[in-house]
């Protein structure tokens, strides 16, 4: 990587965007202003639009920008998020979570792959193209503020947009290659919801021995109304929140399981061993192609050192779950919410906050004329030639951005276990951005026609 290019990746990474976090929009703010020169630089014409979704203030920016192309020649889309997740817990990070640090081969910072590394790798690479030659193509880049926590500005822009927006495909990396780096096309993606369960009680936190045996225990009553989501065997006890799931074809059958994770590397990835979700079905199975119901986070009473003998006052958890083809997100959330009313332990009372529906999941058939094409790209890049995958993890907005832009979505990514996203100590390998930067170049010479 040139030392030009590796300044500016560390300039982008300085920002702490964290979307989510109010007290970061300066951050956003000033991380969209510099992606907007980045882009009027190369011949764009941008614009940052905001909008007012939570309480009143103001959403981090939502950055569009056009190069304009020859008449009837095709219009490319390209969709990323400049938007981290928090560094929490910062103790856990060896590297300052802002402060991008260059060890051996690899770049340290938070947002290193997600998603700044690779759509920053895609921009580069498109910088590399044009430069080349002068395009026919249309080239529209939408870049947003709030991925990691729902999108919620660009959702409802999103629909006011469709004149913009409109595309013959959509480019996005923002997923993970197979492991070796050999690329991996991504056909499906899961939706996502999320939500939070709060239960109250007494009206204040309580002497366990004063009132131990008589007054509710939240703590106690989560734990309950949680575990009652589940089966023993894994499956969602939800009655009908599988109604509706599309069954994958044959053919989608036999390519997630060629390109899946075998039980030992799942092992080696996360330390135990892979007992989540319904048991007797493979992992690809469980990854690909059946929804989930996950607890984010249970927080009650006191959690410091020591003991603190208490009855705590209120508990709450944080719900996501993960939706594929075929489910609608309002049956589910209803039948979840209805579930959770049933099952509410005597003495608390049950409400559910923040819920944000997200996206449905989404398949795109094998023979797509666009999956075409980047297997041929990619098998010059690498002689394996590309997997198809239907990931598990979501990029919600996609479904809406496909839907709003008519685009045939092209989804590949060049992320690594090791990259440790979502965790402390997050990175991305040099020769990982290599790979999305050639991509970006080559799909876009392909596209000319």
């Amino acid at each position: 990587m040139e030392e030009s290019v590796l300044g500016e990746y560390f300039e982008l990474l300085r920002f702490a965007s964290v979307g989510a976090d109010p007290a970061r929009l300066k951050d956003s703010v000033d991380c969209a202003m510099w992606l907007k020169k980045f882009l009027c630089e190369l011949g764009f014409e941008c614009e940052l639009s905001t909008i007012d979704v939570r309480d009143g203030k103001a959403a981090p920016p939502v950055l569009f920008a056009e190069r304009k192309g020859n008449e009837g020649a095709p219009c490319v889309l390209f969709y990323g998020h400049y938007d981290v997740q928090p560094a929490d817990p910062e103790s856990e990070w060896k590297t300052p979570p802002f402060e991008p640090t260059m060890i051996g081969q690899r770049i340290y910072c938070r947002g290193a792959q997600d998603d700044k590394g690779q759509f920053f790798a895609f921009l580069c690479g498109l910088r590399d193209y044009l430069g080349a030659s002068k395009s026919p193509l249309t080239i529209k880049v939408l870049l947003e503020g709030q991925e990691e926590s729902g999108s919620g500005a660009l959702m409802e822009l999103a629909h006011n947009m469709r004149r913009r927006l409109a595309a013959d495909v959509m480019l996005v990396s923002d997923t993970a290659a197979a492991p070796g780096l050999r690329p991996a096309i991504v056909a499906g993606l899961r939706g996502v919801s999320h939500f939070t369960v709060r239960l109250t009680g007494p009206n204040r936190d309580l002497h366990s021995g004063e009132y131990g045996g008589v007054a509710p225990n939240p703590a106690q009553a989560i734990a309950q109304l949680i575990s009652s989501l589940h089966n023993p065997d894994g499956s969602v006890a939800v009655s009908g929140f599988r109604d509706g799931i599309e069954p994958p074809s044959e053919s989608e059958r036999r390519a997630a399981e060629a390109s899946a994770m075998s039980e030992q590397d799942c092992y080696n990835d996360i330390g135990c061993p892979s007992a989540g979700g319904q048991q007797g079905k493979t992992i690809a199975q469980r990854l690909s192609f059946e929804p989930t119901i996950e607890v984010n986070g249970i927080h009650s009473g006191y959690g410091g050192s020591g003991s603190k003998t208490v009855i705590p006052a209120e508990a709450i958890a944080k719900i996501s779950m993960r939706l594929v083809p075929g489910q609608n997100v309002n049956v589910v959330a209803s039948a979840v919410k209805r579930h959770l009313e049933d099952r509410c332990p005597n003495g608390v009372k049950l409400s559910i906050e923040d819920y944000n529906p997200g996206a449905s999941g989404f398949r795109l058939p094998l023979s797509s004329p666009i999956f075409r094409l980047a297997s041929s790209v990619l098998e010059e890049m690498d002689s394996r030639g590309p997997v198809f995958r239907w990931e598990g993890a979501s990029i919600p907005v996609v479904s809406v951005l496909r839907e709003a832009s008519g685009a045939a979505p092209l989804i590949v990514g060049w992320g690594q276990p090791e990259d440790r996203i979502h965790s402390p100590n997050e990175s991305y390998g040099v020769d990982q951005f290599a790979k999305a930067r050639e991509w970006a170049r080559r799909i876009l010479a392909s596209l000319e026609g």
